[in-house]
């Protein structure tokens, strides 16, 4: 247990938000934000309470988008109280059991049909209010793929990339960003992955985690999902799921795509964008902010990055420079 004075503070705001009744108190999930959770229990019952301070999180955004989503009837967690100035809220608990814990060769197919199916209520949202998320846009997804050189390749790896490897990655990336932005563009959960998805019996999956959402590329969540950091599976698998998403979401009316092909290296190519901005980000939770058990999920990150750029000739310079780096400082 956490012993300092937010814990405290969360403790005292959770109990007037509850009542008289008496309560315990506990961690319920790490995060890579400043963001913490508590599972508060009181007999049978139970709740989350949000530590984001107000300095580093915007908690208004949360609950703004965590209305919205519900209105959709997507199952995020329901509101019950909020402190906006001191960064507190206390949440419905949508249970124990994360994706990434419940996936197995048997149980896949049925976890990622409800969670497509779910994706799919998501980004109809879009319809009724376009404008209601930020765009994912060019600047967005740039910076995005900056972390790579700057915190995996230099900060972490210790190499600073040559003038023709500066080139080579602004081309990369300039292509990688022109995919993205000549997709349909949809509401983006922009985290969509098996340790933000709750096993449910009714309503499944549980949605966690999606106060960064915006507008963007109709298979970014898809790549979240189904090249997840976390977990992996053959591509032969992969390659059923997307084009069964790809049918769903087109009859769903949220693209025009017939050509399977065109649809796949869409995702193919989200996921390299994706996977480049994810190992900065390993690299900056390990150097910045001494959270070094996500360098465990490095090797996979490094793995999907070099499966997909093998697939496209016009990304070969980038794939030989991925292929020749190090696995660690």
């Amino acid at each position: 247990m956490v012993d300092d004075e937010r814990l405290g503070a969360v403790a005292r705001f959770a109990g007037q938000a509850l009542g008289a009744m008496a309560f315990s108190i506990a961690p319920a999930s790490s995060d890579a934000s400043f963001r913490r959770y508590f599972r508060i229990t009181a007999g049978s019952n139970s709740w989350i309470a949000m530590d984001a301070p107000p300095e580093k999180e915007d908690l208004a955004l949360f609950i703004k988008i965590a209305r919205r989503f519900r209105v959709l009837g997507l199952h995020v967690p329901e509101v019950l109280a909020c402190d906006l100035d001191a960064g507190f809220a206390l949440l419905g608990d949508l249970g124990h059991v994360p994706y990434l814990q419940a996936l197995n060769d048997e149980t896949a197919d049925r976890l990622y049909g409800d969670a497509l199916g779910a994706l799919v209520v998501l980004q109809t949202g879009t319809f009724a209010d376009p404008d209601f998320l930020p765009p994912y846009d060019e600047a967005l997804l740039r910076r995005e793929m900056d972390l790579f050189p700057e915190w995996y390749l230099h900060r972490y790896l210790g190499l600073t990339p040559t003038d023709t490897q500066r080139q080579m990655l602004e081309a990369a990336f300039a292509s990688l960003i022109a995919s993205a932005l000549n997709q349909p563009q949809v509401w983006v959960h922009r985290d969509y992955h098996s340790r933000n998805l709750l096993v449910n019996n009714i309503h499944n999956p549980g949605i966690l985690d999606f106060q960064d959402a915006v507008r963007g590329p109709i298979t970014y969540d898809l790549v979240s999902l189904l090249k997840d950091c976390y977990i992996a599976w053959p591509r032969a698998r992969v390659v059923d799921w997307v084009k069964g998403y790809c049918a769903l979401a087109r009859e769903s009316g949220l693209h025009r795509c017939e050509d399977d092909a065109l649809f796949l290296e869409w995702f193919d190519r989200m996921g390299i964008q994706r996977h480049l901005k994810v190992a900065g980000i390993f690299a900056r939770l390990h150097l910045r902010d001494g959270k070094s058990g996500y360098l465990a999920d490095l090797p996979l990150t490094m793995r999907y990055l070099k499966e997909a750029t093998a697939l496209y000739p016009d990304l070969a310079a980038l794939h030989h420079l991925l292929c020749t780096l190090p696995e660690s400082p």
